[in-house]
């Protein structure tokens, strides 16, 4: 795999706090020079950041620039639970096609799952109750971790709809729907879809893979990804959909996913289709966040014209790095940013 210097990354999108106006892009993205003032600041703090906590790769985006940036941004690491995120993209563009509606329950859809099977009850879950992680479908499912195993409430608990729950059995369903609905396989349409279109460099439909469990007929879909192109994707999602003057996600769905459905006091956050909304009086409106196991993190802040990526390989970082550390990063930097 070939390996660019970090400020060799990344094609150049120009997103203004309201109105979104792009810049043809070159090839890579500009370094704003460290010289003075805000950004000189910003790179310290990455810098000290970088060497305390040892990310893969992080980089601070501003319209079309690096502002500042640390380690390897063209390694490719299993991004964890940010493929939810990845997912929610390509069903705003299956939805907008009408390939799949939000109100087409499990039952419809011919959903059941490994004995003991879903109640008729459970089967009236739609797929916007999954996206939401709210169908109340509470079977063992793939690649999920121990701690929310542990938690997982019991079958029959809660009504479609009613409840939150992190919930691998709903992110998995709607890889499979995805499938079924669209008759594309997830990779290979997030790289046409998306990948392509938006000009990401290390990405292909070969990074990702399916695991399956004995406990569920519904693989997971993790997806190995670097730090520059996941860039791109806080940038698309930044300018409402939009590259280069082409609209690649539908805008109203950037908007619907991002939205706070489920408020969840102890993150700060709430939960939207498949991303974390952040709250507007701390961050400014329609600042949202994708998160995965170990410290995968990328956040866009419309109000400031900002991205923040973080990736963490576990062979060279094992312990991960908590969202509380990447988060008060974001928020020094975030709240300096003029």
């Amino acid at each position: 795999m070939r390996r660019l210097p970090i400020l060799a990354a990344l094609i150049a999108c120009i997103v203004g706090p309201s109105a979104p106006v792009q810049a043809e892009p070159g090839r890579h993205w500009q370094a704003v020079p460290n010289e003075s003032g805000w950004t000189a600041d910003t790179a310290k703090a990455v810098t000290a950041y970088a060497g305390t906590y040892r990310p893969t790769a992080l980089a601070v985006i501003r319209d079309d620039r690096i502002v500042a940036s640390a380690g390897d941004p063209s390694r490719r690491v299993n991004v964890a639970s940010v493929r939810k995120s990845l997912l929610s993209a390509l069903y705003g563009i299956a939805i907008g096609e009408n390939r799949i509606a939000l109100g087409d329950s499990l039952e419809k859809l011919g959903i059941d799952d490994i004995p003991p099977a879903l109640t008729a009850d459970e089967k009236q879950a739609d797929v916007r109750d999954l996206l939401m992680a709210r169908s109340g479908v509470y079977h063992p499912a793939a690649y999920e971790t121990a701690d929310i195993r542990n938690k997982r409430p019991a079958r029959g608990s809660h009504p479609h709809g009613t409840f939150w729950f992190y919930n691998n059995w709903d992110f998995n369903v709607l890889g499979t729907i995805y499938r079924q609905a669209s008759g594309e396989d997830i990779f290979t349409s997030f790289e046409k879809r998306i990948a392509h279109p938006i000009g990401m460099e290390d990405f292909s439909a070969r990074d990702g893979r399916y695991v399956l469990s004995p406990l569920s007929r519904h693989p997971a879909y993790p997806f190995r990804m670097s730090a520059r192109d996941l860039a791109r994707f806080g940038l698309l999602f930044l300018n409402q959909g939009r590259w280069n003057g082409r609209q690649i996600v539908p805008a109203t769905w950037v908007r619907q996913s991002t939205a706070a459905y489920s408020p969840i006091p102890k993150r700060k956050s709430a939960y939207g289709y498949l991303w974390w909304s952040l709250p507007a009086e701390t961050w400014g409106e329609g600042a949202a966040m994708a998160a995965g196991y170990g410290g995968q993190f990328l956040a866009y802040i419309p109000t400031k014209r900002l991205v923040m990526v973080q990736t963490v390989d576990p062979a060279q970082n094992p312990a991960g790095i908590h969202m509380r550390d990447f988060m008060a990063l974001m928020q020094q930097i975030a709240t300096a940013a003029p």
